[in-house]
Order: structure tokens, then C-alpha cells, then sequence
């Protein structure tokens, strides 16, 4: 996608159209660059999805953790890859591309009905067990040791698989019935709250911190990360610290040796069971709900642990990761061995995917015979309404435009006299967002058992959607409600773990509607193109598509500044404030800091003297990760910073500040999901070539109503990526959740 060189030193919007995908044999080695985050208000360590590639800055501090904290494996080769910083220790080299790569393979089956159900049930009174030795344990188990009974033969099953010999027949009790399913879930408990963090906690936290030679700046996220008796925690068990985030292994050794001194060693148990839990966080982040098990145990290795496989052991028989054996493949004959992968996960993912998965079939299950909505099955949302009238649960799929077809089916869903309610990723007019829909701050409210008053809950964005927030959403779906998934299969996926609607997708065990409604005009025809994986040539004539080609960052923020508050409003009308900037990055000369600052100086200049920022600054608010609320600030005083979002007073503590909010002219796509503008300008300086994957480019583009101009200074990696470089897998179980359950359904009498 290259052009030549504007004939005006301006960048007026004007411009040919992209060129056809072409390779570039340079980009078969993915280097290092800028890589967009999720929802953060500086990429910090809350936020999840795929971290930046960008080294960490050396002032770096805890709530600028996230372009600094180490991922599971921190010298990937691809497109997300990043160096580890000077002097970090073993490089877990190679191991994240083999959680990205190839670690989603089919799981056509679960080996029959009374086996799946027995697999579930066995897993719930594994958990159960777990929970009971804990209470009853009074010092830690021996790595491997000690162990008798179910731990024991989950154990020499992991170490069957790794070996290459043939696993036990079954990793569960055999002799456990399976259990009958509920016909509706209980109503969802409050999620637990960590315990409030006193003064005299972030003080004693601070004493022991000092000791160890760790930054007093982590006093507070350690306290609040490790809750009541954290600094009793860190003095019997240093690497602790991992806990907190943005913490790297090597600054925790170096903790441990302050405090333990020679004790502190690479074998030390605490250390390997501190790093497997960091490994499995980081693999949350970047949307993993499990890892397998050889996968982990390479990792360990790679960051000193000498008995990787013990370790693990100990971990599984503490109960703190699970284990599970996934099925591949089609079901053998009983003679033959069934191929498994060994997964091992976080008990709270582990738990969320099921609840889920149980919560999908409960609503599948509603309705034994289609409702008659014929009378209002008409116009472009028709089809769906036939698929909603027979079926509790129903996915539906497709681009920006066929958006309208949810809301037909709301409209006619309405016009029957249902209670429904719409929510989105994103705020909307006429829909409520998911996290307000979950927290009771708006939508249709719950009933006397905790569910929501609806008959009709029609969710858009599904692909944000993480595996514990999609849990939470099911769980408060009333039996007899029907629940519709509609999102476009092309955007970046959610910032916490998990890939619940291409799960469910993939799953095929629900009805599906895929919108025939194409995108329209130059925008929707590049866009429709690049979803399938083509760079194509378009004609606009109004110039809906320009493109800006830069030589470096320096000029691509120039530019950038001239497009937002000169050029497009003067061509197309559009006011500077609607018109948004997306960059891969945060950091970087043309990062969404650099291109913010820029902006800020030209479209609101001032002093920032509340915390960097001014009165009519824009915004974006990140209360929790994967959550970016664009607004503008009003003023502040004592209470916080107070902000306008669309009308909404918020008010953000003076604490909060540095953490939840950044300006917001230029942000990542990740941050930008969901939500659409007038015009959009996308960033592409040359730094950020191997930060770009389809996804990211499609999601990008697509946040543009009426103009795109790209700043484009990044040659063919463009099309490199459009065409080559698909969205990164994620290792998951909610697809093999959800076939074992139908599958035992579908036999059922």
C-alpha cells in the first residue's frame, strides 16, 4: 500500500487508494516494535490482551509497568515479540510461540457421553478435594511427594504424557456417576473484594520492601496485590513480590537475596511456585486460559528452575493450577489410544469457562418448540428473529452494518411486548455497557433471585467479552430468557483471557446467523477486504480513504497534528474532536504519548497542572482493564479529577488518576474498540511495521464512519501483515466445554 509523495507540504486529504497486497521478503523475520495494548491508562500491569513490545523506559514505575513486565516468553519470534531488558536473567526464548502458535487444535469430540459428564463432575470434586486437603494440611507437600489418590494419578499423568507413554484410561474416578445437571445455575455472588489496605499494612510493607532493596513505590500495590498480612507474606516468602504487578523475576530474586541472603537460591520450592503462578498470569494477559503442561515446564527451565517438573507436581497437588486432559480428535475405538493435550490453569479461569460453559447449555436448553414471530420476522434483521423465536441462545455475525439487524430483532422483540435490554462493549445510544449491566448501575435491573428482569438480552461485541465477565453476563440470564451474541469475528479480541465467541463459534452447537449486510461505500469495501485477508485498491471518489505516506515518527506526527486540526475539519466538516487517532502503541516517538502530547499543545494547551492534565483535555477513562470510556475533564479539586463522559459525571481520586486516566486525541485499537468516529487517522510510523496483524488493521480501519487518512510509513508491511499475519491464537477450553456438553445432551433420552 504505497503512494507517492503528497505534491503539498500540507496534507490535504487527497490521495490514491490502497495498492493490492504485495510480500515483502523482509518481514519474514519479525523484529521489535511498538505493540498496542489494551484498555490502560498508560499500558500499565492492569491491563491484559497483548502487551506492548516496547522496552521498558527507564523511568519507568509501577503503574507504567505494562511496556516493562515481562511476558511468558519475552524473546518471542513474531510480530508481538520483545527483547528482554539488559541484565534480566533467562529469557523464556522460544516458549510464548508455542503458546501462540498451533495451540488451539480441534477438539472434534470428548470419547462419549458418560465419560464427558464423568470428566465435568470429576473436575468439580477434584476441586472439592483440593479445598478440604488444604484445611486439613499442616505443612506444605514435598515436591511430588506425599502424594496418594487422585493427586498422585494426575500427577503420572503429566509426566506419562510428557514422556511419550501411554496415559492412565482415565485422569478422573472412573467410578463417579456422572452428575445430573442443574436446570439453571445458582443466581452470581458478589465477586470477593480484597481486603482494604490500611495505613499501617502499606507501612509494614514498606519496612520489609526497604530491607529488600525494592522500590517504596510498591508499598501500596504489594499490600493491596497480597491483602491482609502481606508483609508477613513477603518476610516468609520473598518471591511473593511476583504478585505484585509489573514485578519481573530477576527484581524479586534480588529481593529474596536481600532478605534470605545464600539461602536464596534457584532451587528454592517458594521460588518455583511463585514463577509458575507469574507464568500463568502473564499468559493471562495475553488471553490464555491454560497452558500445556510441557510448555510450562520449559518456561520454568528457561528462568532457572532445575526440577521443572516437580514443581509443577507440587502446584498440582497444593491445588494451586489444575490440571485437565482435552481429548483431540475424533473418538477411537476402545482398543486404540486417544490422543489428549495436558492443560494446566488458575483455578478462577478454570472455574469461570465451566460455569460458562454450563450457563450456554442451560439457556440452548430453554425452549423445546419455536415461538410463532412471524408477524414481525420482516425487513433486514428477518432472519434472525426466526432463529431467536426457536432457540434460547442464538450467535449472530457480521460487520458494522449488520449492527442494524440486532436491533431489528430489539425493536420487533419489543413490539411483542418482552422486556429486553441491549448491551455493548462500548457506550452506545439507546445500550447499556456490559460492566454497568453487571454492576447494577444501569439496564433492566435484577429480580428477587438475582437475575436480569429481561426475556431478551442482545449483547454486541461479543469478541470483548473475557471468560469471567461472559460467565457473570450468563449466569444472570433468567431460565426461559433468550441471549443473542452478535459481534463482528474480526476484531481484536478481549483484553482479559479467554476467546468466548469464536469459542462459541467454533463450537457449533448453537444456531448462527452470519449477516449477509455488507459494509458500504470505500470504506466498507477495504475493510470487508482485509477481513478475508486482502489489501485491495478502492475508488473513492469523495475521498473517503487518503493516504499520507511519512518518511519517519517525526514527520508522521507532524502530519498527524495537521490532518486532526486543520485538514480534515476544513475538507469534510468534521469538527477536531471528532476525529480520532489510533496508534499500535503507547510508547515510541509516534506512540499514542508522543502523538498526545502533540496534540494536546495544539488543541488545548496548558499548564496540566492537575496531574498533567487541563480543563477540556481529552480523555479516555480505564476503570479495570479492557474498559476505555472516552471523556473530557472538567475540573478538579480535593475529591479528584472530574470528568464529562457523554454526559456522565464521573469523578476519579486523586490516587486513581495516574493509574485510570490519559489523554485521549490518540489512543491504541485496542482502546478503540467498539466504538466509531467521524474520521479516524491511524498512525503506521515505520518503528511500528512488526507491531501489525489483520486484526489489528481491521479493527483499526474500521473505527472510521465517513474518512480514514493513514499516515503510512511502514512500506509493504502493511500488506505484509493484511495478508500473512493472522490474529494470535489463544489456548483455551470453552470449545471443548461446550462440545462435551452437547454431545451429552444430544444422547440423552
Amino acid at each position: 500500500m504505497s503512494t507517492a509523495p503528497a505534491p503539498t507540504p500540507e496534507p490535504t486529504p487527497q490521495g490514491p487508494a490502497p495498492e493490492p497486497p504485495a510480500q515483502t521478503p523482509g518481514h519474514d523475520e519479525p523484529g521489535t516494535a511498538p505493540q498496542d495494548q489494551p484498555d490502560g491508562a498508560e499500558a500499565g500491569p492492569e491491563t491484559g490482551g497483548e502487551p506492548t513490545a516496547e522496552p521498558a523506559e527507564a523511568d519507568a514505575g509501577p503503574q507504567d509497568g505494562g511496556e516493562s513486565t515481562a511476558e511468558l516468553a519475552e524473546a518471542q519470534a513474531g510480530p508481538e515479540g520483545q527483547p528482554g531488558e539488559a541484565g534480566a536473567g533467562p529469557e523464556a526464548a522460544g516458549v510464548e510461540s508455542e503458546v501462540g502458535g498451533g495451540a488451539e487444535p480441534a477438539v472434534e469430540g470428548a470419547g462419549g457421553v458418560s465419560e464427558a459428564q464423568a470428566e465435568l463432575a470429576a473436575q468439580r470434586m477434584e476441586r472439592e478435594r483440593i479445598a478440604r486437603r488444604k484445611a486439613e494440611r499442616a505443612e506444605p507437600v514435598e515436591a511430588g511427594g506425599k502424594l496418594s489418590g487422585r493427586a498422585a494419578d494426575l500427577l503420572a499423568a503429566v509426566r506419562a504424557v510428557e514422556s511419550g507413554a501411554k496415559p492412565p484410561a482415565l485422569t478422573f474416578d472412573e467410578a463417579q456417576a456422572p452428575a445430573p445437571r442443574r436446570a439453571a445455575p445458582a443466581p452470581p455472588a458478589p465477586r470477593p473484594q480484597a481486603p482494604a489496605r490500611t495505613v499501617g499494612d502499606v507501612a509494614a510493607v514498606r519496612a520489609v520492601l526497604g530491607r529488600g532493596g525494592a522500590p517504596e513505590a510498591l508499598a501500596g500495590p504489594a499490600a493491596e496485590a497480597l491483602g491482609e498480612g502481606a508483609a508477613e507474606q513477603l518476610t516468609e516468602d520473598p518471591w511473593r513480590l511476583l504478585a505484585v504487578p509489573g514485578v519481573r523475576p530477576t527484581q524479586a530474586d534480588g529481593f529474596a537475596q536481600a532478605l534470605l541472603g545464600p539461602a536464596a537460591g534457584p532451587a528454592d520450592e517458594r521460588r518455583g511456585a511463585a514463577l509458575l503462578g507469574w507464568l500463568l498470569d502473564r499468559a493471562a494477559e495475553r488471553g490464555h486460559t491454560a497452558l500445556e503442561a510441557p510448555v510450562l515446564e520449559k518456561a520454568l527451565a528457561q528462568y532457572g528452575v532445575p526440577a521443572p517438573a516437580e514443581t509443577l507436581e507440587a502446584a498440582i497437588g497444593d491445588g494451586t493450577v489444575l490440571v485437565f486432559h482435552e481429548p483431540l480428535g475424533e473418538p477411537v475405538a476402545e482398543d486404540e489410544e486417544q490422543p489428549v493435550r495436558v492443560l494446566v490453569g488458575l483455578e478462577e479461569h478454570a472455574l469461570a469457562e465451566e460455569s460458562l460453559a454450563d450457563g450456554l447449555a442451560r439457556l440452548a436448553a430453554t425452549f423445546t418448540a419455536p415461538a410463532d414471530w412471524s408477524a414481525v420476522a420482516v425487513g433486514p434483521g428477518a432472519e434472525l428473529v426466526r432463529a431467536v423465536a426457536g432457540a434460547g441462545l442464538v450467535t449472530h455475525s457480521g460487520g458494522e452494518a449488520a449492527r442494524a439487524e440486532p436491533l431489528a430483532l430489539l425493536r420487533a422483540a419489543q413490539g411483542l411486548g418482552l422486556r429486553t435490554a441491549l448491551a455493548t462493549h462500548a457506550p452506545a445510544p439507546g445500550a447499556v455497557t456490559v460492566a454497568d449491566l453487571l454492576a447494577g448501575a444501569a439496564g433492566p435491573g435484577r429480580d428477587a433471585d438475582g437475575r436480569f428482569a429481561v426475556d431478551l438480552l442482545i449483547v454486541l461485541d461479543a469478541p470483548q467479552l473475557d471468560v469471567e465477565t461472559a460467565a457473570a453476563l450468563v449466569e444472570s440470564v433468567p431460565d426461559g430468557a433468550r441471549l443473542v451474541l452478535s459481534g463482528d469475528p474480526g476484531v481484536l479480541g478481549s483484553a482479559g483471557p479467554g476467546r468466548v465467541f469464536a469459542d462459541v463459534l467454533a463450537a457449533r452447537a448453537f444456531p448462527h446467523v452470519v449477516s449477509r449486510t455488507p459494509d458500504a461505500g470505500p470504506l466498507g469495501e477495504l475493510v470487508s477486504g482485509i477481513g478475508i485477508g486482502e489489501l485491495n485498491q478502492v475508488d473513492a471518489p469523495g475521498k473517503e480513504v487518503v493516504i499520507v505516506p511519512v518518511r519517519d515518527p517525526g514527520e508522521a506526527v507532524h502530519r498527524t497534528v495537521q490532518l486532526v486540526a486543520d485538514s480534515v475539519p476544513r475538507a469534510f466538516g468534521i469538527p477536531a474532536e471528532a476525529v480520532q487517532v489510533i496508534t499500535p502503541g503507547h510508547g515510541g516517538p509516534a506512540g499514542t504519548r508522543a502523538l498526545n502530547a502533540a496534540l494536546k499543545e495544539r488543541l488545548n494547551p496548558g499548564p496540566g497542572r492537575f496531574g498533567g492534565f487541563d480543563p477540556g483535555d481529552r480523555v479516555v477513562h480505564v476503570p479495570a482493564p479492557g474498559r476505555a470510556r472516552p471523556a473530557r475533564v472538567v475540573s478538579a479539586d480535593a475529591e479528584g479529577l472530574h470528568l464529562d463522559a457523554a454526559g456522565a459525571r464521573i469523578v476519579v481520586p486523586q490516587d486513581r488518576v495516574e493509574a485510570q486516566v490519559r489523554h485521549g486525541w490518540a489512543v491504541t485499537a485496542h482502546q478503540a474498540v467498539g466504538s466509531r468516529w467521524p474520521a479516524v487517522v491511524v498512525v503506521l510510523p515505520g518503528d511500528a511495521a512488526q507491531a501489525l496483524s489483520r486484526d489489528w488493521v481491521y479493527t483499526a480501519f474500521g473505527r472510521a464512519e465517513r474518512h480514514l487518512s493513514v499516515v503510512h510509513g511502514v512500506e509493504q508491511a502493511l500488506a505484509h501483515a493484511v495478508a500473512q499475519v493472522p490474529p494470535k491464537p489463544r489456548t483455551t477450553r470453552l470449545t471443548a466445554l461446550l462440545r462435551a456438553l452437547a454431545a451429552a445432551q444430544h444422547e440423552q433420552p
